[in-house]
């Protein structure tokens, strides 16, 4: 049966996946620097052999054969997933996806130390092969599949998702969100906030957030947290690697970057786990991702509720003071704030930073702007948005993220997508289940809450469409009302 042969193909290919997640994962926390050389080749490697195993001359034909088969209607599913894995690797030629694995590991490497030197042209040397490789890329793909050249990498990220759709939603955010913003900070000027007195040992940060995480369901048989210059969520839903980083003199930001990542290996270890080998069992897409992430950190963790529950575990670990309590953790992390620093931006301000990386890597892709030319565009939209300019301060700038150094363009857009979806979910939850006030505050309501992500989004993986799943869960496909009203809500109401 040729479709059983696809099954094992792509079983196989999860494999090697598995192995080439835990050697990022170690590069990012524990490898010594004089190891990259040698991983990078042999991350290069294993991406060539898992393309060529994706893209052999047989797999066309099994998927023609598979086609004429007898198939559950899951199975016809899976097949769908199956191919649309194919043929986007098969567009690409073995070369192209060596040279782009091994510019990417040379760029996100370098970019460690160069970020922190506001090396901005040390860092470009290596930048513009990345861009040269991503813009063949895109233009390899668009001509496969007849979309714009950015959309073409959008796709990968956001399966249906296109610059069309985005300009709409991005068009409606900008004709409400700043004056949204002005009348938040003009409101919370007027609010009494202490802020915390450190110092915060990391020791201990590491086991308020191993707490929290075990709140949360955070299956630690199946997964572990570690530190490193760029939280991420990695591994497999079998074997879950989050990190953090941490600052000795403020807690607040690894704790919610801790609940964040949370978010996201929740989302994993709840795939279905009779299909995690296959493309159907696994993550729906980068929005979808982003929504469970933002979910826990925006919609439950901000909420008056979960501080609650919150600011006796902080007091526990760093001792009693006024700027602990419920209500002050509350104001501290609603304070809304112009920065520079997109990871660290409140919810507010954050659809700005994705707006402008949207804007700035959609004319990358396409032509109409060239690398050196970053820091100057960044720096108009920060103003533009934020009023706060970023001329010499590259490392706060456009080399702060890490996205871009290993060639992640169409990205950034699923975190904003994630926002307006994690919004609609929490709305229909609680118009299931109750409101959040009542769930957050007892360990029986979190786990209906959990619930009901994994009836909606986690155990559906990817066997409904983005759009589908997101119907099926809520009633409505997206819709961003839902995203304006939370935060009206919270910040006005």
């Amino acid at each position: 049966m040729s479709y059983a042969k696809l099954e094992q193909r792509f079983t196989q290919l999860h494999h090697f996946a598995h192995l080439g997640a835990i050697c990022g994962w170690d590069r990012a926390t524990m490898m010594p620097d004089g190891g990259n050389p040698a991983r990078s080749a042999a991350l290069a490697e294993l991406s060539v052999l898992m393309h060529q195993r994706l893209t052999g001359p047989e797999m066309a034909d099994w998927f023609a054969a598979a086609a004429e088969e007898s198939l559950s209607a899951s199975q016809q599913i899976s097949l769908g997933e199956m191919r649309r894995q194919w043929q986007q690797a098969t567009v690409l030629p073995e070369a192209l996806v060596q040279a782009k694995s091994l510019a990417g590991s040379r760029c996100e490497h370098a970019w460690r130390e160069q970020r922190k030197q506001n090396d901005w042209q040390g860092f470009l040397g290596n930048f513009r092969e990345v861009v040269a490789l991503s813009r063949e890329e895109a233009q390899i793909r668009a001509a496969a599949t007849g979309l714009r050249p950015y959309d073409s990498l959008l796709d990968l990220y956001e399966p249906g998702m296109n610059s069309a759709r985005l300009d709409t939603l991005f068009g409606d955010l900008k004709s409400w969100l700043p004056n949204l913003i002005q009348q938040v900070t003009e409101r919370q000027q007027h609010e009494t906030l202490i802020q915390p007195q450190g110092p915060f040992p990391t020791a201990k940060q590491a086991e308020l957030g191993k707490q929290v995480m075990q709140l949360l369901g955070f299956d630690f048989n199946r997964g572990r947290q570690d530190v490193s210059v760029h939280p991420f969520c990695g591994g497999v839903p079998s074997d879950v690697r989050i990190t953090t980083r941490y600052d000795e003199a403020d807690f607040t930001q690894s704790l919610m970057g801790i609940i964040h990542e949370t978010g996201h290996a929740r989302y994993e270890q709840g795939l279905p786990l009779d299909r995690l080998a296959l493309p159907v069992g696994q993550a729906r897409s980068m929005g979808i991702h982003e929504s469970q992430s933002l979910f826990f950190e925006m919609q439950m963790a901000r909420h008056p509720a979960f501080m609650a529950r919150l600011s006796p575990l902080v007091s526990q670990t760093f001792g009693a003071q006024a700027a602990l309590s419920s209500d002050n953790l509350a104001r501290l992390y609603t304070r809304v704030e112009p920065g520079f620093i997109r990871v660290d931006a409140d919810e507010v301000t954050y659809p700005t930073h994705v707006m402008l990386r949207y804007e700035v890597e959609q004319k990358l892709i396409e032509g109409a702007l060239e690398a050196k030319d970053i820091p100057e565009l960044w720096n108009l939209r920060m103003t533009d948005y934020l009023g706060l300019s970023t001329l010499g301060n590259d490392r706060n700038g456009c080399m702060q993220d890490i996205h871009w150094t290993d060639g992640s363009f169409g990205y950034f857009p699923s975190y904003t997508l994630g926002a307006m979806y994690a919004a609609q979910f929490a709305a229909a939850l609680q118009r299931e289940l109750g409101d959040f006030t009542t769930l957050l505050g007892s360990a029986e309501g979190l786990a209906q809450v959990f619930g009901w992500l994994q009836r909606h989004i986690w155990h559906p993986a990817s066997s409904l469409g983005t759009d589908a799943l997101v119907q099926a869960a809520t009633g409505e496909a997206l819709n961003a009302v839902h995203f304006r009203r939370h935060l009206e809500q919270r910040y006005l109401g």
